[in-house]
């Protein structure tokens, strides 16, 4: 699931780099556009479900509603920590351009060396919730997203209710 995870990440990433571009027709933006929603959409249905992987795993450890939550998921960070990595292989790739200025070159690898710094926060915040989760010290509660512009029943585009 985190693979599946990365996968989504990896094609929503070169799906902006499109969505922005100048020099394509509108067509192109909008079917852009489309993809995106629905690899977010997707994206969005795997952080459930890796989730929902560790409440099975959980059966019988974490049943006291009393027991804290966390503001943010497991499946929520491993999200995070897949689009930094996604980020650091990027700025990684900008500290190594033949044809860039030695200033965005050096701007690119402080830049990178945040990003590095952000994702081993996150790694451990991850490890942390989880043994908490998995030691009975606070329990896992899923929220739904419940992405309302992508559902043909929720968006009033898309079910004919805007009054222009």
């Amino acid at each position: 699931m985190i693979c599946a995870l990365q996968i989504h990440n990896y094609y929503l990433w070169h799906q902006e780099d499109i969505a922005r571009r100048t020099d394509v027709n509108d067509a192109v933006i909008a079917e852009t556009k489309r993809k995106i929603d629905r690899l977010n959409q997707a994206r969005n249905d795997t952080i459930e479900k890796i989730d929902e992987h560790l409440l099975l795993a959980l059966q019988g450890i974490n049943t006291d509603n009393s027991l804290p939550i966390n503001s943010e998921t497991p499946g929520s960070i491993i999200d995070k920590m897949s689009i930094l990595l996604l980020k650091i292989y990027h700025m990684n790739e900008e500290t190594k351009r033949d044809n860039a200025p030695s200033d965005h070159i050096e701007k690119c690898q402080n830049k990178l060396n945040i990003l590095q710094e952000q994702l081993e926060d996150l790694g451990n915040c991850l490890k942390i919730l989880l043994e908490e989760i998995f030691s009975g010290k606070r329990r896992l509660k899923i929220y739904r997203q419940f992405k309302m512009y992508n559902d043909p029943t929720l968006n009033p585009q898309l079910y004919g209710m805007c009054h222009h």
